[in-house]
Formats: C-alpha cells, structure tokens, sequence
C-alpha cells in the first residue's frame, strides 16, 4: 500500500488532521489537510474537531497547537525541526531587556517558544507585525527575536521607540541584493516579491513585501506573468498547484533545512505510535495562551 494511503488509514483511526507550513516538502503539503502561514495554521488548529493534530512544521508551530489547543494531542513528527531564530531568543536576556525597560510592549514574533511567549504581551505573524505594532498603545516597543522583521516594521512606525533583538532567519539573509539582481537581469519584466525576514537591503529591491499567504492572495491580484519569490523555495510548490499560469523563479539559496526534516515516513510513524507529543506544563499553556490569543484577535494586516 502506498504511504500516502497508510497516511489516511491511520489518520482517520486517529481522528487526526494535518497541519503543514507553506515550507514543507511537497508530498507533504499534498498530504495535509491544511496548508498556511504561522497565523493560519494557529487560527486552523482553534478551529478543528479532531481529537490530533499532526504539525508539520517547525517546533514552535507545535508548541503554539499545543498552548491554544491543550485537551488536544499534539504531535509533532520528527523534533529534529527546530526554528533556529526562535533558538536565538535568550528568555533569561529578555527578561533582563524587560526589567532594564519596565514602561515598554513586549511583541513577540510567534517565531519563539511556548515558554518565551509566557513573557510577553502579545504576538505577531509577519502578516500583522506593522498592524500590531500601529495599535498598541505603549510609545515603547521590544520587539523580538527577529530583527529584520522589526526593521521593516520600524519603516511604517515612526512615531515609536522599538528596541530590537538581535535574532534573524538563517534561511531569509541566504536572500541576497546580488542574487536578486542577477535574476532581474535575466528576467526585467519579472515581479519581485519578498518576505518581511529578509535584509533590508532586499526588501528595498522589492515589488510586495508579503507574509507567505500574503503572497498566496497577490497571485491573484498581479498583473505580472514572471515572478522572483523571495522566500523559502517550497513555497513555489503551493504556488504552482494555486495558480499554476505564472512563471515562478527562485532563489537558489532560500532553502530551509529545518523545515525539510519532516518526511511522509515521519508522519506515518508518528500517528502509529502516537508521538512524539507536544507537552508543555499547564502554567506554560496558560501564560503564553494570552499572547497568542491576543494575535488571533488582532487578525491580518497584508
């Protein structure tokens, strides 16, 4: 039998839905149930009435599953997909930059662990991040971990102090000005559209800044036949099967490892033997709930 039926065989056995990140392999976006960016993901995994959530993706993905879903069995694949930006974040250091400035927001990048949202108040997506920022009411941002992200965000918030941690997207600052305008040379009447963690430098060279769905839905509004993606190359999987008339061209280098290590064969083990599971304490789930939370609430912004 070929996996992807034993996939569905035991999915159903379990009550289970897959959730995949737009930067998973192909063939496991196509066995998913859910394809998103981090915000859709958490809105889907809020709304789902099935008793597993399988989570492709990397483990703060899970994590945030597990906390706004806690009577749910969470199961995360292969745990050797980490998030090495939401590695960079110091929970120790942070809580020092929040002692050091007790009149300042904490936003977290929702690129961070279930125990560092526990000490902040509120989360952002990349697609909300400006939104956010604009709407709360403290003239004192930390902003954290990514600090590109909070660089792009700084351009539309003028009016803010944004104290930045010095994080960022291994996979995003591989995007470079120079590869960029090697593929403009070769393709003048392409579009250049770019994620929001990439170096500003890039995101000056840029058509659309975009949150991964945020670029799913400017498919359908571009006029433009040949698009440059400035993101994670899986991502043009998603958009050749969405809107398969354009002609998408990649960034060799935009390649996350990380997001590679979930396989069909990881997934099929892990609704066998029901793990490995997601589990965090219930302070954890309880503290970091409101962060996130209050992200859903905030909604888009791209």
């Amino acid at each position: 039998m070929p996996i992807q039926s034993e996939i569905r065989k035991w999915k159903k056995k379990r009550n289970a839905v897959i959730l995949a990140h737009n930067y998973q392999r192909p063939e496991v976006q196509d066995i998913a149930d859910e394809l998103g960016d981090s915000l859709a993901l958490a809105i889907k995994a809020t709304q789902t009435d099935a008793d597993v959530i399988v989570f492709c993706g990397v483990d703060f993905m899970a994590e945030s599953a597990k906390v706004v879903n806690p009577d749910k069995t969470i199961l995360h694949p292969n745990l050797s997909a980490k998030c090495p930006m939401a590695a960079m974040l110091d929970l120790e250091g942070l809580k020092e930059l929040k002692e050091e400035n007790l009149d300042a927001y904490v936003i977290g990048y929702v690129n961070t662990s279930a125990e560092s949202k526990t000490i902040m108040d509120i989360c952002c997506t990349s697609s909300n991040a400006v939104k956010i920022v604009k709407d709360v009411k403290s003239n004192k941002i930390i902003f954290v971990p990514d600090s590109n992200l909070g660089l792009y965000v700084k351009r539309f918030v003028k009016d803010k102090e944004i104290i930045l941690w010095p994080g960022y997207c291994p996979t995003h600052v591989e995007i470079r000005k120079e590869d960029l305008l090697e593929l403009k040379g070769k393709h003048p009447d392409a579009e250049i559209i770019v994620h929001p963690e990439c170096t500003p430098d890039v995101i000056d060279l840029a058509d659309f800044v975009l949150s991964t769905e945020g670029m799913i839905r400017h498919l359908g509004e571009t006029h433009a036949k040949k698009i440059i993606v400035g993101t994670e190359k899986n991502m043009i999987y998603r958009m050749k099967k969405e809107v398969p008339s354009k002609n998408y061209i990649e960034v060799p280098a935009a390649i996350c490892p990380n997001m590679r290590e979930i396989s069909l064969q990881d997934i099929l083990a892990c609704l066998q033997n029901m793990g490995p599971k997601i589990e965090l304490s219930a302070e954890v789930i309880e503290k970091a709930r409101i962060p996130l939370e209050r992200m859903i609430e905030a909604g888009r912004g791209d």
